[in-house]
């Protein structure tokens, strides 16, 4: 089961990484876009808040993918056991 909590954990780093990414090329969008400085704040704090909501939507739904690949693969190995006794 090793493999399996590494992958979780590969995931959850790539994961990671791509919304550190994403989020740091939003700001420096919004820090070179042509804007004033209280534009600016509003949107990076308007932008800040949305991730923040969907980062916490990031661990239910991979709990629910993780609940979802159980099933998959506990349905797949009772055909397979069946398909060896049967």
């Amino acid at each position: 089961m090793a493999h399996d909590d590494n992958s979780t954990r590969g995931f959850g780093s790539l994961l990671s990484a791509f919304l550190l990414g994403a989020t740091a090329g939003a700001a420096v969008a919004l820090l070179t876009a042509p804007r004033s400085g209280r534009d600016t704040r509003e949107q990076l704090k308007s932008a800040t808040l949305d991730l923040k909501k969907k980062m916490g939507r990031v661990p239910e739904a991979m709990e629910e993918a993780g609940e979802e690949a159980v099933e998959i693969g506990a349905k797949a190995y009772e055909r397979a056991r069946d398909g060896i006794n049967g």
